[in-house]
């Protein structure tokens, strides 16, 4: 039996080891823990509601799965704010807990309580290429003349599928008071732990009960996490079953597509397929450059264009991570008392999974000669051309930003001298930030290469 008393140490360590560094630092190493065995309740004190809030919101799942190494259960969560004492506890979680709730059992005949609070909402989705079908199809799904009952989300992690699926929960909750919805949202795993909890307890009945005929809208995350599991596959397709003869809704989110999934009942992926079906892809430049300038907006604070562009630029392949790195330079900018620059905005980035990019000067030269219809052998020439050295400047300025290589490198490669790349890039620097219309058109030109 673990010391209570060092409980939170020990998943302090956790923490520290599986965490990159700096996030640690910043936002786990502030707080005070006091776990309650008594009630099941792991309490942490932030300094300030910055804090409380961005922790509740970004490494709630991180915290518990390190309660769950240390503990082995996974215990309610309050974030409280040592300067007024605000409660910060998630609304997931409490949505979590209607489904979760072990003891004291509830009678087969009690309904779910409406769940009414989502962390998100359909009103903070960015829209773009990427995820404008799955964001038109989960608005539709709300509707009640909708043709299917049944939706599909899948993405890579930390593209949108979560707050797409809590958007429907919290626009359908806003039903409530006048259609009486009774929503259930969890993921996969917790779905999984209540059936093994209801069978060692024998309290089958009451769990069929619950998820078959005391809810209208099942959402369900990360129904991969079934694969394998051939015992509570066949309980999941039984209640997906039932649902569905009963007109109810169903939402389901996967990093995978159905016919993706390894050790899952043919059936059941057949079921899966039966609906609607949105993939999320990676964003493009533009649609993370409007995340990042919306997520601003709502911490209240102004970016330029430079540093929005850098964020955009940097992370590519999880809005979640982008949007944390954000989190992170404004807090240190407001820490510091500092303005948020280009510079301290290079400092945070660095803590984070920052997706090089993968092209070389080859595939830069490329592209650059395609978009401003050169030849490379005039790129690399003596020719004063406007179209050379403009395209030239823009080969400069990529390679640098973009690349590990140093300047002399990049001079080398182009048969110029350093002082010259730098000319190159300071210039293509100076006209996109004046934003005259050449700035705009090099801007653009950049955007559609590097993203």
């Amino acid at each position: 039996m673990i010391p209570m008393m060092n409980a939170w140490e020990r998943i302090l360590k956790i923490l520290e080891k599986s965490l990159k560094p700096g996030l640690f630092k910043l936002w786990i190493r502030p707080l005070r823990g006091n776990f309650k065995p008594e009630s099941r309740c792991l309490c942490l004190e932030a300094p300030n509601e910055f804090i409380a809030t961005w922790v509740k919101d970004k490494l709630e799942d991180a915290i518990l799965e390190s309660c769950q190494d240390v503990l082995g259960l996974t215990p309610e969560l309050v974030i409280t704010c040592s300067s007024n004492n605000n409660c910060l506890s998630s609304p997931v979680k409490t949505c979590r807990n209607i489904i979760r709730q072990e003891q004291p059992a509830l009678p087969v005949n009690t309904p779910l309580k409406v769940v009414s609070s989502f962390q998100f909402k359909f009103e903070d989705f960015v829209v773009g290429p990427c995820n404008e079908l799955a964001f038109v199809a989960s608005k539709s799904f709300c509707r009640e003349n909708v043709s299917s009952d049944q939706l599909f989300l899948c993405s890579s992690t930390g593209l949108g599928k979560t707050h797409l699926a809590q958007s429907m929960g919290s626009f359908m909750a806003g039903l409530a008071n006048k259609k009486n919805v009774r929503i259930a949202y969890l993921t996969a795993e917790e779905f999984a732990n209540q059936l093994v909890m209801a069978i060692k307890s024998k309290r089958m009945e009451e769990f069929k009960a619950r998820f078959r005929d005391q809810i209208d809208v099942l959402l369900l995350e990360d129904v991969h996490f079934f694969q394998g599991k051939e015992k509570i596959q066949n309980e999941f397709l039984s209640t997906f079953n039932s649902l569905q003869c009963q007109g109810k809704k169903v939402v389901l989110t996967s990093t995978f597509l159905p016919k993706e999934l390894n050790d899952i009942d043919s059936n059941l992926v057949s079921r899966m397929c039966r609906g609607f079906l949105a993939v999320i892809d990676r964003p493009d430049m533009r649609t993370r450059q409007e995340i990042v300038r919306k997520k601003a907006r709502s911490l209240q604070v102004g970016l330029s264009d430079e540093v929005t562009d850098f964020l955009a630029g940097s992370i590519k392949n999880d809005i979640r991570q982008l949007e944390s790195c954000l989190h992170n330079l404004v807090f240190k900018a407001r820490m510091l008392k500092e303005s948020i620059t280009l510079d301290l905005a290079m400092q945070v980035i660095q803590n984070f999974d920052v997706q090089k990019h993968k092209m070389d000067l080859d595939q830069i030269l490329e592209q650059v000669c395609r978009l401003f219809q050169v030849s490379r052998e005039s790129i690399c020439s003596r020719s004063r051309k406007k179209q050379h050295v403009m395209a030239r400047n823009v080969a400069f300025y990529i390679a640098r930003r973009f690349t590990d290589f140093s300047l002399k490198e990049i001079g080398y490669r182009l048969n110029r001298r350093h002082s010259t790349v730098i000319k190159g890039i300071t210039n293509v620097e100076k006209e996109i930030s004046r934003k005259s219309p050449l700035g705009r058109q090099l801007k653009q030109t950049v955007n559609q290469i590097v993203a």
